[in-house]
């Protein structure tokens, strides 16, 4: 009976795995496409209004961080350096070119003055004695701010020198001038201290002790009689500035002896901003500079024939060295290749500056045109201003490189020297 009832039972296929169909969806054995398994329903997607919050908390962390110091550190040396070096070299000719045996007269720079708010303190007197004290005054600000003694206070002073002695000849000048005017005032809203500086070196040794600025308190305590005697005789449009750049200053040692944490942290992080926004100031008006100076060569029928350094190398007062300047004007390829390097380089140069390799490239490139420029037609200071401006694109890379360069036979002197007390002190020790 057991074997007869497993004889007549009906024998079951195994079952087969659905097959797959040509769109790779499952099809099931009966023929028809089965449904695919159900999937995790996706994330939702953030809120427009919390991406945007997202990107301002980005950007505000990257804008209250200081950028650009160490180019703010070598345009701070750099400038002051071109100010008391044109101040020196001018200084057997200051008082026909600034001073009172001045052709350009007292009542005319006045006028001049009055009629486009420019401002200058040796139009307060005409008396020799004044005019003495601002120029000489300006090249101690000059060097105090290329050292970076309390640049806080020297970018100021620097800035009244500058345009004391520019205002008072504005016709005097190679258009370096103009550069330098800009970029004194830009350089009082930057931590151009902060890098290469007595000021950094001050903090470092301080960094442990809570010690307050008592010699930058004095300083600014003095300078409010001066904006106060200088307000009520000689009232100017430029006043309301100083005040408020004095008044800046007394909210920061303010804030360092009386206001908490916090409040710090919010008045430092808005330096930073101001610093950032007067960098990038900087870099813009720099482009505008070669944009316009290659939109206005273009325009020119001589640039664009290629001869424009050619008629330029034969004026007596571009002709520093007229051997020099008749041995390039020979070549009139070399002569045409200048021209239109120019033009091309100074047009393209702020479109290059979001290709890191090739602006690395250019702007050495324009270094050397200016040197050249210094050298062959006898522009020095307008070259040198152009080429301190052009510091604020380089690499922070290389201006660390070539500080370290710079610093290490310091260094190596300074090592070399205490290794020497050090052997000294045990012979004195032993001395009677």
């Amino acid at each position: 009976m057991k074997n007869e009832n497993a004889a007549t039972k009906p024998v079951v296929p195994a079952p087969h795995p659905p097959a797959e169909s040509a769109t790779g969806r499952l099809r099931s054995p009966l023929g028809f496409i089965a449904a695919p398994p159900p999937r995790p329903a996706p994330a939702a997607p953030a809120t427009m209004r919390r991406r945007f919050l997202d990107a301002g908390a980005r950007f505000v962390t990257f804008a209250s961080r200081p950028h650009s110091l160490y180019q703010a550190a070598a345009l701070r040396i750099g400038f002051g350096f071109f100010f008391a070096f044109y101040l020196l070299c001018e200084w057997p000719n200051r008082r026909v070119l600034f001073g009172d045996l001045n052709p350009w007269a007292l009542d005319m720079a006045r006028t001049l003055g009055s009629d486009t708010h420019s401002f200058t303190v040796l139009t307060w007197s005409g008396d020799r004695w004044w005019f003495e004290l601002v120029y000489h005054g300006a090249i101690a600000a000059a060097v105090l701010l290329m050292l970076g003694w309390r640049t806080r206070a020297t970018s100021v002073l620097f800035l009244v020198g500058v345009l004391s002695v520019e205002n008072r000849s504005p016709f005097v000048g190679d258009a370096g001038d103009d550069i330098i005017r800009l970029m004194a005032i830009y350089l009082v809203f930057t931590r151009c201290g902060h890098m290469w500086s007595l000021d950094a070196r001050r903090r470092r040794m301080h960094a442990r002790q809570s010690r307050r600025d008592h010699a930058g308190l004095m300083m600014w305590l003095a300078m409010g009689p001066m904006l106060l005697w200088a307000s009520v005789l000689h009232p100017d449009s430029w006043t309301p500035v100083f005040w408020a750049m004095w008044a800046a200053q007394g909210v920061y040692f303010a804030a360092e002896r009386w206001f908490p944490r916090d409040t710090r942290a919010l008045l430092d992080s808005s330096s930073a901003m101001l610093h950032n926004c007067a960098m990038l100031v900087i870099a813009v008006q720099v482009c505008f500079i070669y944009c316009s100076a290659g939109l206005y060569k273009s325009q020119g029928s001589t640039w664009q024939s290629g001869s424009a350094v050619y008629y330029a190398m034969q004026i007596d007062l571009f002709r520093p060295w007229p051997w020099l300047s008749d041995i390039i004007a020979t070549h009139m390829l070399l002569i045409f290749g200048l021209c239109y390097a120019t033009v091309i380089m100074q047009i393209s140069f702020p479109f290059t500056l979001g290709y890191r390799r090739v602006k690395n490239v250019l702007l050495p490139l324009m270094m050397l045109e200016h040197a050249g420029i210094a050298v062959i037609l006898g522009i020095p200071f307008l070259s040198m201003a152009m080429m301190v401006s052009d510091a604020v694109f380089l690499p922070t890379a290389f201006l660390i490189w070539t500080s370290n360069r710079l610093t290490r036979p310091a260094g190596w002197l300074k090592r070399r020297t205490k290794a020497k007390h050090a052997r000294l002190q045990p012979t004195a020790a032993m001395a009677p």
